[in-house]
């Protein structure tokens, strides 16, 4: 027989709101997406994708990661 964990889903309840822990995971890895997309522009200017647009970019990838 397997063993699951069981562990609470919700990391932090803020009165009504509850964040889970697969959001933090979400949120972990735009951030850690960004920063290292900063460095490979940075590494690698001869791209031509400058900070801004690189920004840009993950504005409209968190919005089709949340709306798809």
């Amino acid at each position: 027989m397997l063993i699951f964990p069981q562990f609470n889903p919700v990391a932090l309840q803020l009165g009504p709101v509850a964040i889970h822990w697969y959001g933090l995971a979400y949120v972990a890895a735009f951030l850690l997406g960004l920063s290292y997309s900063k460095y490979l522009v940075k590494k690698h200017p001869a791209s031509g994708i400058t900070p801004d647009r690189l920004e840009s970019l993950f504005t409209y990838v968190i919005l089709g990661v949340i709306l798809g």
